[in-house]
């Protein structure tokens, strides 16, 4: 069993040596490592695996790494002294150097596999080798676990290098999404939002590969050229990086009993889930079997709540297969997400994504993922007739747990204390026939205006005479649900702690990583300390530079209005 208890911080970590003393590898204690694998690590070229839950892979550090920045607030709540960011144990550590460390951390970090399904339709194409063996963290290699002020935490480079599940790439991350990465993780705990955490950023000064991009101007959907980019490595934190595709992974296996402990794998794996991820919300003295529709029925009340919470902030994932769902219910892999801007209901920021992965539509997305969960848990049932029938159970109901969740959020973002969704409805034709932008437009709302005027600012184009009148009537029906919900100044308060002010715009952050390739990280920093107060009134300044509409000069722009997955 995992203690998270046992271990707690009685002062700040300074140094590396410091940190080895809360290395607690849950992980690699508890589940099987790849029985063809080296135990060196030496793992850094495309293979098959067969069977296992990880393979030990050395990352491969990038080559004159130099500090970009850390999170200050994650930091704080590790147990972490920001002058440990500073250090150069830390950055060897954390720009993929492994060796030289404290006895008690592993020379070498560990890739899992996990199988892909796209909105409930299994794939193995993406496999180079055409039996789902060969798919999983391409260029992601957990390297440690701690235990820090009673709660554990496990630490992933991204852009680490080759993996036997780098499908023949080169397992690095430019600069460009790696500070895109960075920055939107703390944004979204700030927002409220489940998340994996960024710890640190390090780029290389010198390292480079070569990516697809858009020209400087360009308004192509897709990227006209191959661009040297240079790499970074960021770290991202979370509980467990365990995936809903990698439940499948092992569910297929076990369905098709591909070996002989692909059953055990699956039920292994799935204990130390919920030994991670829901120990506070199943009863693990219960049989095995009488445990898994309490988290299926767990999982579905994260996921629906999280969905909810990424269309109250206007966040597009882009890209929601299983394999970029965790299943601890938080947000996983920030690779080709967005913010709606002007408001279309279709919205969808990744040029490879399509309408079933758009704004709107990412309820409808979690519903498939949730089912291949369920799907993939459901051979540990096979004996258990009652339990599996309870699982399916769950599964039937995410429509209406989803419903339930977008109804709530949507009365809180109008302040509302019953949900109208004639409302709504009306709200949400009147934004999409006059050009609104979603975020600016629910903020500004929050101040509680009687007439349209007052909400010109959020409006991409002057409003015609009629739709003038159909806007002061919408306003007019909204004020009058407004004085069924109580006091109207806690309404606008409640209101504002909803609808955020200063949110993710792309083009205010495409400024930040193309002035981090010259080593100017001024914006990165200034993005920061904005993105982290979202719901603050802040400075005059910041207000006139952060809270403003998209100029018309960045619609259509590739690689700021959409881009391609290349990262």
């Amino acid at each position: 069993m995992i203690d998270d208890q046992e271990s707690k911080t009685e002062q700040l970590i300074h140094t590396i040596s410091d940190l080895a003393k809360y290395v607690d590898y849950s992980f690699l204690n508890s589940l099987v490592a790849d029985p063809q694998a080296q135990d060196d690590g030496n793992e850094h070229n495309p293979r098959q695996v067969f069977s296992g839950h990880y393979v030990p892979v050395t990352p491969t550090p990038i080559g004159n790494p130099t500090y970009v920045a850390h999170s200050h607030t994650l930091f704080e709540e590790l147990g972490f002294d920001n002058s440990l960011a500073h250090t150069p144990e830390f950055m060897r550590l954390f720009s993929g150097d492994m060796s030289s460390l404290p006895s008690e951390i592993k020379p070498y970090g560990w890739a899992t596999g996990y199988a892909l399904s796209i909105y409930g339709t299994e794939y193995i194409q993406q496999c180079p080798f055409s039996t789902g063996n060969g798919y999983g963290d391409g260029r992601a290699l957990s390297v440690l676990e701690t235990v820090t002020n009673g709660r554990r935490f496990e630490m992933q480079l991204k852009g680490a290098g080759r993996t036997p599940y780098c499908r023949g790439a080169d397992g690095r991350a430019v600069l460009r999404s790696s500070v895109r990465e960075f920055l939107v993780q703390e944004h979204m705990h700030a927002l409220g939002i489940p998340t994996s955490r960024s710890l640190s950023l390090f780029m290389s000064q010198s390292e480079t590969v070569d990516r697809p991009w858009y020209l400087e101007g360009s308004n192509s959907q897709d990227p006209e050229v191959m661009v040297p980019n240079l790499v970074a490595i960021s770290t991202r934190v979370a509980p467990s990086f365990i995936r809903v595709g990698q439940l499948e992974l092992f569910g297929r296996r076990a369905r098709s009993i591909e070996h002989p402990t692909a059953l055990k794998e699956l039920q292994v794996l799935t204990a130390h889930l919920i030994e991670r991820e829901y120990k506070n919300d199943i009863d693990t003295t219960q049989p095995f079997e009488s445990q898994l529709a309490v988290l299926a029925a767990a999982f579905q009340d994260r996921l629906t709540s999280l969905v909810a919470h990424w269309i109250r902030v206007g966040y597009c994932q882009g890209n929601f297969n299983s394999d970029n769902c965790a299943a601890g219910g938080y947000t996983l892999d920030y690779g080709p997400f967005g913010f709606c801007e002007l408001f279309d209901p279709a919205y969808q920021p990744w040029t490879g994504g399509g309408r079933h992965f758009s704004f709107l539509n990412q309820p409808v997305a979690a519903e498939k993922n949730f089912a291949m969960f369920c799907r993939a848990i459901e051979p540990l049932l096979a004996d258990a007739p009652e339990e599996l029938e309870a699982l399916r159970d769950v599964n039937s109901n995410f429509a209406t747990v989803m419903q339930e969740k977008m109804d709530n959020m949507w009365a809180a973002k109008l302040g509302l204390a019953v949900y109208d969704n004639d409302l709504l409805l009306q709200l949400l034709h009147l934004m999409m026939r006059t050009g609104v932008d979603y975020n600016h437009f629910f903020r500004e709302l929050s101040n509680l205006p009687t007439t349209v005027d007052a909400l010109k600012t959020s409006f991409y184009a002057p409003l015609k005479e009629d739709m003038i009148s159909q806007w002061n009537g919408w306003l007019q029906d909204w004020r009058a649900q407004l004085e069924k919900s109580g006091d109207i100044n806690e309404v606008a308060t409640k209101m504002k702690l909803t609808n955020p002010k200063f949110t993710w715009r792309e083009w205010l952050v495409v400024p930040a990583y193309k002035e981090a390739e010259v080593g100017t990280f001024n914006r990165i920093h200034a993005l920061q300390e904005v993105l982290t107060k979202p719901y603050e009134e802040q400075s005059a300044q910041t207000e006139s530079d952060y809270y403003r509409l998209r100029p018309r000069e960045y619609f259509g722009a590739g690689g700021i209005s959409h881009y391609s997955c290349s990262s």
